[in-house]
């Protein structure tokens, strides 16, 4: 008997997912760096949200079963509604100076990007992956560095889809990972079980070139063919390990954790309204200077707060506030 789960049940583990990617990018926000190290939630928090971003747009657009031909129109027109919507928050958030490079509106773009290879099949959406993810880098090196002085078309089509903070053509393997993820039956043991087996054998595969091949760096936000595996490989893992831990077909075991985490996927739910709060109290903090962040009373402060807010929001009044907002200026266009 396969080990399936409801519609439902899959929230509470994508949500989840959020709420840990919300944590990892508090704590990349919000702790000093000594000198060039790395933590590690650099990087890999913004590649979660891309592979859950992915995983979204794959349950709206009809999961494992995708939307019959004569059912599309109006949820694409939704999705880019959305797109556009998330592009201008983006800019806006992104203008305020809170020492964050705000992700909103290349994620925009990424949106905008998918909606061709919504409905392909998923080995096509895997050769698709495959080619973005030789080919993304390889012109991001052959482009070179932005120029700031370049005519703006060029400008923006180098910065925001080859070598911005979050190039868009290197960042779309996470997105169409997610994609697949969701095209799955994301209910069956088997399912979450290889999700895990995946991820993992591509986070050994990522981080462990970097470390035995000279000149193979995984940096995080380095945009290297080494960190798109490496951490898509992490992501990937931790999306089927929290769909297999909080099933309930684990019984007393799987409602426990959906209990524990039931504050973390309280935030998850609402990930667009943390994430903009979070920029407008960093821009706050900050007061458009280049500060150091007071680190862990910074950090915990963000935890609290955010923990304590969400849940208390999403326990009276349901879908966070700007999530709600989205989704009704994304009905708007099939309102008759």
């Amino acid at each position: 008997m396969h080990n399936r789960a409801d519609a439902s049940e899959r929230v509470v583990a994508i949500d989840i997912a959020r709420g840990v990617a919300i944590i990892g990018m508090f704590v990349a926000h919000a702790i000093p760096r000594v000198g060039d190290a790395e933590l590690l939630v650099d990087g890999r928090s913004s590649i979660l949200f891309a592979t859950l971003a992915g995983v979204s747009l794959g349950i709206m657009t009809g999961s494992q079963h995708p939307l019959l031909r004569g059912q599309r129109s109006d949820r694409v027109r939704g999705i880019v509604v959305r797109a556009l919507i998330l592009f201008l928050l983006g800019v806006v958030l992104a203008s305020l100076h809170s020492g964050v490079a705000v992700i909103l509106h290349f994620y925009a773009l990424m949106f905008l990007l998918l909606i061709p290879m919504l409905f392909l099949r998923r080995w096509m959406l895997g050769l698709i992956g495959v080619v973005f993810l030789f080919g993304a880098p390889w012109l991001g090196a052959a482009q070179g560095e932005v120029d700031a002085a370049a005519p703006p078309v060029s400008y923006f089509v180098d910065y925001f889809f080859l070598n911005g903070t979050y190039p868009v053509l290197i960042w779309m393997p996470f997105l169409i990972a997610g994609l697949i993820i969701a095209r799955s039956d994301l209910g069956r043991a088997k399912t979450q079980v290889t999700l895990v087996g995946v991820g993992t054998a591509a986070a050994v595969a990522g981080y462990g070139a970097a470390i035995v091949i000279p000149g193979v760096s995984s940096a995080a936000h380095s945009g290297s063919i080494a960190e798109v595996i490496g951490s898509g490989g992490v992501a990937v893992a931790i999306i089927g390990a929290l769909l297999w831990l909080t099933a309930v077909q684990r019984r007393s075991v799987g409602r426990a954790l959906r209990v524990i985490f039931w504050q973390v996927g309280a935030t998850g739910s609402m990930a667009l309204t943390v994430y903009t709060v979070q920029i407008l109290a960093l821009a706050v903090i900050a007061g458009g200077a280049e500060i150091n962040y007071p680190g862990w009373p910074l950090l915990i402060g963000m935890l609290l707060l955010t923990f304590i807010g969400a849940s208390l929001w999403r326990y009276f009044l349901g879908k966070g506030p700007l999530e709600r907002l989205l989704a009704a200026l994304a009905r708007a266009p099939s309102s008759r």
